[in-house]
């Protein structure tokens, strides 16, 4: 393994955020914590078809949901950075 050839790698591709799917994401969740972000945060979520209504619901039941969106090409590494792992 070469660290340079790293450098010039492909993008991975993004998976879905919910615990175990390795499918690719169709969706952004995007969310925020109004306990401890402002209310222009957004947080994102990356969901399958499969899982999209599950991660939906789930921060629904919460109060967190915003909004969700298509990803597409022109989602930013911020935006994504931030996905994790749910339930």
């Amino acid at each position: 393994m070469n660290l340079f050839d790293l450098a010039g790698a492909a993008p991975a591709s993004v998976m879905c955020s919910r615990k175990a799917c390795r499918a690719d994401a169709e969706w952004q969740l995007l969310w925020n914590n109004p306990k401890i972000h402002t209310p222009e945060r957004r947080k994102s979520w990356l969901a399958c078809a499969e899982h999209r209504a599950w991660l939906e619901d789930y921060l629904q039941t919460r109060g967190l949901w915003k909004e969700t969106v298509p990803l597409s090409a022109a989602v930013g590494d911020a935006a994504v950075g931030d996905a994790g792992r749910a339930g």
